[in-house]
């Protein structure tokens, strides 16, 4: 685990990352613990990505798609959720793959694709108050594996052709041809879309297109590339063609994006990166 707490001015942001117990690594890819006080930013961007995402509010609800809850599950989407921040933040994030989503809730991604459920509704409602009466986050990212852990020792999967589909999408980060994929796995390429979506909730080719948006902003993020060259490097035709792409799943230009949220966006790095090393 690794924990970073730095101060931007009159703001204190810390990070916590760590891995989740291996039984629940091939269903979660990583917890995200975060405290920050003073945010000045009333609104955050929710961007879409390759996860379906868990957050837990420790302090204030979560307000977000017209819903204000404690715990909230938030499927794949292919635009930003706007999600309003009071001043003084502590919660967790959960990173879940789309696949993991049967065996953790019973439910298919799709059933959550561009929507926003209670985590009450899958029998966790009580967990955002046993998390908060934890006080490090040690202990805290040790009681989400006993919670996941349970449900895993289950696992319900999903169809194989899907899961593969899926899984060589992502490992392409999106730059791969639908119809290559359903040679791969024997189907049909209409029939590979139909059972792709009934899965995951989105078309093979809104996944590779927000897989390719997804690694973007992870070059961004890194401030070494260029915008031509990130361009470049994630499948787009030009630089233009990042910037409208941008617009239409971050709703704003790669500038106003790394404006907004670049410290916040360091910081997380950095604990990322210590946990990788760990």
């Amino acid at each position: 685990m690794s924990v970073v707490t730095i101060t931007l001015a009159f703001v204190s942001v810390t990070w916590a990352v760590r891995q989740p117990h291996p039984v629940v690594r091939p269903l979660v890819t990583r917890y995200v613990g975060y405290a920050q006080d003073d945010v000045t930013l009333a609104v955050h961007r929710g961007l879409p990505s390759r996860h379906v995402t868990l957050v837990i509010s420790l302090a204030g609800p979560v307000r977000m798609a017209g819903r204000s809850l404690q715990g909230l599950v938030g499927g794949l989407h292919t635009s930003a959720v706007l999600i309003r921040q009071d001043r003084v933040q502590e919660g967790l994030q959960l990173e879940l793959d789309p696949l993991g989503v049967r065996t953790l809730f019973g439910v298919t991604a799709a059933e959550l694709s561009g929507e926003v459920a209670d985590l009450a509704e899958f029998g966790l409602g009580t967990l955002p108050d046993r998390l908060r009466e934890l006080p490090a986050w040690g202990e805290r990212f040790a009681l989400l594996d006993d919670v996941l852990a349970a449900r895993a020792v289950e696992p319900v999967a999903s169809p194989p052709e899907v899961g593969e589909a899926w899984r060589r999408m992502r490992g392409a980060d999106g730059r791969v041809r639908v119809a290559d994929l359903a040679g791969e796995v024997g189907w049909s390429r209409r029939h590979l879309g139909e059972r792709f979506r009934a899965e995951l909730g989105l078309a093979p080719k809104q996944a590779a297109r927000v897989l390719r948006f997804e690694r973007a902003g992870r070059l961004l993020r890194g401030g070494r590339l260029g915008l031509a060259s990130v361009a470049a490097e994630c499948g787009f035709y030009d630089q233009a063609h990042l910037t409208n792409e941008w617009r239409a799943l971050a709703g704003c230009t790669p500038g106003t994006w790394i404006a907004e949220e670049l410290p916040f966006l360091q910081d997380e790095e950095v604990a990322a990166g210590q946990d990788s090393r760990a």
